[in-house]
């Protein structure tokens, strides 16, 4: 009888999904290099082109026991495909545990505004809480709250030298111990992760040209993604998530922390080298001064120039909601 007739009878199988490759993206994020900017298209991406968006509420964990390890890849590996996996969490090797590897992106900036950009918005937030900015981190006491930079710097805090200072670099080592010991080893190590397991490592001094490579490399995901950001509503945004109150140390604590982030540099050098080389490859064009022997430090101001986004531990729920008006 036609009426006890199903699908398959009719059509035979449903038809089998045909995955874009790749089908698993990680964007293990770094803190305070414009994630958050990147995370809020994603989530407009992930609607427009129905990928699944996995994110993590988990913001302060990065190193994990090996059974943490275990858990998150398994966790990771069974989500829907294509996914997109996001989280502040160093370089896990999937292929350790028996996992297929995923295609690996991230972005990094200029270690010293990166840690200027946490050092402040960790005491004072940003533009968008100007009433109520002063509690950013509640718990911090007013004499640290007011620690200025250049003390903190030259009198050697340990919130302004190592190991504290060895960031970025853990993002691409990995979970290993010897990972988060400022090196030639550690160095390497996330040299080598970036040839073999990251799609892309981009700059964020040039985000743009970022998201014009990720929409060339992976479209499924990132189809759209500079006409998006380049909308007026998405780019005022960026005004309101400037850190405030950042002030510039002097040119002597600047040359400290040079010193004490030499491998954070040696690292940061070599990626943005490789990013301009991808971008020739592609016909982007950079403009690229022969590098100096010491870093050129250029510490923005919200009054004098409009920076990407500043990511921020929390996803704050109104900056989607201008997008479902």
């Amino acid at each position: 009888f036609v009426g006890n007739s199903t699908y398959l009878d009719d059509h035979g199988p449903p038809p089998h999904k045909v995955l874009p490759f790749p089908s698993q993206v990680v964007y293990n994020r770094v803190g305070k290099c414009g994630s958050r900017t990147v995370v809020l298209l994603l989530r407009i991406l992930s609607e427009k082109h129905g990928f699944n968006l996995v994110t993590s509420d988990i913001h302060n964990k990065t190193r994990l026991t090996k059974n943490e390890q275990m858990e998150l890849i398994k966790n990771i590996s069974t989500a829907e495909q294509p996914y997109l996996f996001t989280r502040h969490v160093h370089f896990l090797n999937f292929s350790r545990f028996g996992g297929d590897q995923p295609v690996y992106i991230n972005i990094i900036r200029d270690p010293v505004n990166r840690f200027l950009s946490n050092y402040f918005f960790r005491r004072f937030g940003d533009w968008r809480g100007e009433q109520n900015h002063m509690i950013r981190t509640p718990s911090m006491r007013q004499e640290e709250r007011y620690l200025d930079i250049n003390v903190c710097i030259l009198e050697n805090y340990p919130e302004c030298s190592n190991p504290r200072l060895f960031y970025i670099i853990p993002y691409f080592c990995g979970q290993h111990p010897r990972c988060r010991e400022p090196g030639e080893w550690a160095l390497e190590r996330a040299k080598l992760n970036v040839n073999e397991n990251f799609l892309l490592v981009g700059i964020l001094e040039e985000l743009e040209d970022v998201l014009l490579l990720l929409e060339r490399f992976l479209p499924h995901y990132f189809k759209d993604v500079l006409s998006i950001y380049k909308n007026p509503e998405h780019r005022k945004l960026g005004n309101l998530t400037v850190t405030v109150k950042k002030t510039v140390p002097s040119p002597e604590a600047i040359q400290i922390l040079y010193q004490r982030m030499r491998y954070e540099y040696e690292f940061y050098y070599y990626v943005k080298e490789q990013f301009h080389l991808l971008k020739r490859k592609f016909g982007l064009k950079s403009h690229i001064r022969k590098p100096r022997p010491k870093p050129e430090f250029f510490i923005p101001s919200p009054l004098e120039t409009e920076e990407p986004m500043d990511d921020e531990e929390d996803d704050e729920k109104w900056l989607e909601d201008i997008y479902k008006r």
